[in-house]
């Protein structure tokens, strides 16, 4: 394996370079979306067994000292836990660590968003399913789309930019919005990415009846008489392919999980609240983090760790072949 020293590339055995470490902090939520958990929500982790921020922090030093540069915070909802804007500050402090960037669905940026960006936050990713307020209330169960609207504000006026709209596009839902989302852009300096609904959790029973793939969504925007062109794209990290309305201050972009993979150019992988490291977000293979470190392993059995994880990363998912199977976690557990 390359780089396994910071300030060099990480890459695996298929010669990705490995860089962005997604974390989620809390896997707790205040929405219910449909295809992200069940209505009653999902019995939550012992509050002993999810790390702290001290111990998130020293594995992402850690993670630092082996070549990653790139840390994004995910939940659940990362803003409904306590102390997230100080653990923001202190992450930006890391030797190596580059951008810290955030995946929230907005309800509570209109609180943070300052503090936030004072403490170093680089970018936040918004999940906005619809426009529509009886749509949202569907979606969500029990959200207001309103709150999310103040939230993409307040990060607008916060310069937490690209202020970027994840949208899961389902067919029969909220397929019919996507020119709309496209339109927004040509208003407003967002970046709206289309994601096709993938089988994960409580998104797998859905899968076949309600997946749009990209090839789908941009004939409808070309049906609505908008013209796309290609666009170098914005800041980040992701998969996203972009382009933009001609003069648009934002863009637009599309995440192909399913119809077209994007595993070759994968970058990542993700920790989890309790301290656990999953090499894809399909894979079962996770790599226990918390017991060696609260054990007082020294750092090169948790580097070693990080390493191991990496190699074990797979060519590709299997989520179009074999949906969700029959794993346990949800994508709230995960981390997305």
């Amino acid at each position: 394996m390359n780089g396994e020293t910071g300030g060099q590339a990480l890459r695996d055995r298929f010669q990705r370079d490995i860089h962005y470490l997604r974390v989620s902090i809390t896997d707790k939520c205040n929405l219910r979306c449909v295809y992200c958990m069940p209505a009653g929500g999902v019995p939550l982790v012992k509050h002993e067994d999810i790390l702290r921020f001290e111990e998130f922090e020293h594995l992402v030093a850690v993670a630092a000292s082996v070549g990653f540069r790139r840390v994004r915070l995910t939940g659940g909802e990362p803003l409904v836990r306590k102390g997230v804007v100080d653990f923001v500050r202190r992450l930006k402090m890391i030797p190596g660590i580059e951008d810290v960037a955030l995946t929230t669905n907005g309800i509570l940026l209109p609180q943070f968003a300052h503090d936030l960006k004072k403490a170093g936050l680089d970018r936040v990713n918004i999940s906005l399913d619809t426009l529509r307020a009886e749509r949202f209330r569907a979606i969500t169960r029990i959200g207001q789309v309103e709150e999310v609207w103040a939230g993409i504000q307040a990060a607008i006026v916060e310069g937490l930019h690209p202020v970027k709209l994840n949208v899961v596009v389902m067919g029969g839902v909220n397929n019919d919005e996507i020119a709309d989302f496209v339109r927004m852009t040509a208003e407003m300096p967002v970046h709206v990415r289309f994601i096709e609904l993938m089988p994960i959790g409580e998104g797998d029973p859905r899968f076949r009846g309600q997946f749009v793939p990209i090839e789908q969504m941009k004939t409808a925007i070309s049906n609505a008489g908008l013209e796309l062109l290609h666009h170098q794209g914005v800041n980040g990290a992701g998969p996203a392919r972009y382009f933009t309305l001609a003069g648009a201050p934002g863009t637009v972009g599309f995440i192909s999980a399913i119809s077209k993979h994007f595993c070759a150019a994968c970058n990542r992988l993700r920790l989890t609240a309790e301290g656990r490291l999953r090499v894809c977000l399909h894979a079962k293979d996770e790599l226990d983090l918390r017991a060696p470190l609260r054990s007082g392993a020294p750092d090169e059995v948790l580097k070693d760790i990080f390493l191991q994880a990496i190699r074990q990363k797979p060519h590709e998912h299997a989520m179009t072949e074999k949906g969700w199977g029959n794993q346990a976690r949800i994508m709230s557990q995960i981390g997305g």
